[in-house]
């Protein structure tokens, strides 16, 4: 128990320090808590001031729930929660008119009230009917005028509500989106350079089996990138500012192509995770190929992480509107596939070659160039205007049926591999 609460504390402590260092999601937390707090306030003050407190808490308490994670949301549920509670306080009001007496009113509008809540139209606001009928049938009086004054004050608090999260520092999840990208690239990154000093130092299985389980968490992260996404983009909608706006626009434009390559660039590291692993459980037993074999595998490697890494930076700081910066990007990012495509057309050429006595080595390595290879590929087509992309797409495709055809002399052997072989 000691130890939980100890931990939980570390954890706040930590969130604490996050949000008094710099914008991050803590800090964006903060301020809409202290916004919600603002908004009930205003409310409460406004209210108090045409009707007693126990009408009245019904703005502060919309107001609050109002402060939305979007200024869309909290339109959207305003008119949601508006309605549920104005029937909730109608039907409370003539049912208890009716029968006068608490509990048999309670008995009737409490399952009518929770079974409307679930009308799809209510979406989450549903149960606030049955809430606001609770309320209205514990008030001291139930009348037709004090149903209209608690309507009214809900209706002021969801006008504060809104107004407040839409001008009041609106929220924007755009830094969410980059940092998610940049998340699921640099992962990417340090995976391919860490498996690029593993080659060409040492073949060690326990660390083979690390860079797999990273691999596999790849798919993950870039759920979290479509998330992030899809925040981004309702966050634009009825935003007051236009450069968010715009910037989210922006972001837009690209979201389709970030996300097919970022589910490409995972892809290709679990297999190229999966296909180390299984190569170390097969050649455990057998000797390290020499540094001429894996040194220039290594360096592929290496130019594919900085392509990867300028990609990322790319887009981050092209949504972010640094243009300037986003193209000198593009420039790094056009380099480092060059360099890349140079390094696997020499080694497609040298590899059968230097090892034309070991046939298994051969499939072994062509099976991870290959793996690079289509890494870069995907890189490529996003340095191209996009009339460009399907002729890069079919150039690929022919230099990778070229390398099927040099390696069909060790086929057998890759169908003894299995499951080693990679996803297209």
């Amino acid at each position: 128990m000691a130890r939980a609460v100890s931990g939980e504390a570390r954890g706040i402590g930590r969130s604490a320090r996050a949000a008094a260092t710099g914008p991050g999601r803590e800090r964006d937390l903060v301020f809409q808590s202290l916004k919600a707090a603002f908004a009930a306030l205003v409310a409460w003050t406004g209210a108090s001031l045409v009707l007693d407190s126990t009408l009245a808490l019904m703005a502060p308490w919309v107001a609050i729930v109002l402060v939305q994670s979007t200024v869309y949301r909290s339109l959207a549920h305003a008119g949601q929660q508006t309605a549920a509670i104005l029937v909730g306080t109608l039907l409370a009001t003539l049912v208890m008119r009716t029968l006068d007496d608490r509990m048999a009113a309670m008995a009737v509008v409490l399952p009518v009230t929770l079974l409307l809540g679930n009308w799809p139209r209510l979406g989450t606001q549903g149960i606030y009917g049955a809430t606001a009928g609770l309320f209205t049938l514990a008030s001291p009086e139930v009348t037709l005028a004090g149903a209209g004054e608690r309507a009214g004050a809900a209706l002021a608090g969801a006008a504060v509500g809104v107004c407040v999260n839409a001008f009041v520092r609106p929220p924007k999840y755009l830094r969410s989106t980059r940092e998610a990208v940049r998340g699921v690239a640099c992962e990417a990154e340090e995976i391919l350079l860490a498996i690029a000093d593993g080659v060409d130092d040492t073949w060690d299985g326990e660390r083979a089996h690390r860079w797999y389980a990273r691999a596999r968490r790849l798919p993950s992260l870039v759920r979290g990138v479509r998330s992030a996404l899809e925040w981004s983009q309702e966050s634009r909608r009825f935003h007051p500012v236009r450069a968010h706006r715009d910037r989210i626009g922006r972001l837009e434009t690209v979201s389709a192509e970030v996300l097919v390559t970022l589910d490409k660039v995972a892809d290709h590291v679990i297999d190229l995770g999966r296909l180390v692993v299984q190569t170390h459980e097969e050649r455990r037993d057998r000797a390290v190929p020499d540094s001429g074999v894996t040194g220039p595998y290594a360096e592929m490697l290496r130019q594919v992480a900085t392509a990867l890494g300028a990609y990322r930076r790319m887009v981050v700081e092209g949504a972010g509107g640094s243009g300037g910066e986003a193209a000198e990007a593009r420039r790094e990012l056009t380099e480092a596939v060059h360099a890349a495509e140079a390094t696997y057309r020499r080694l497609r050429t040298e590899l059968p070659q230097r090892m034309s006595d070991d046939p298994e080595t051969t499939a072994l390595f062509g099976s991870w160039l290959l793996i690079a290879h289509r890494l870069t590929t995907h890189l490529r087509e996003r340095t191209l205007p996009q009339e460009d992309c399907e002729e890069a797409s079919a150039e690929a495709s022919t230099e990778e049926a070229e390398a099927s055809t040099e390696e069909s002399e060790v086929e057998g052997y890759e169908r003894g591999r299995g499951s080693a072989r990679p996803r297209s």
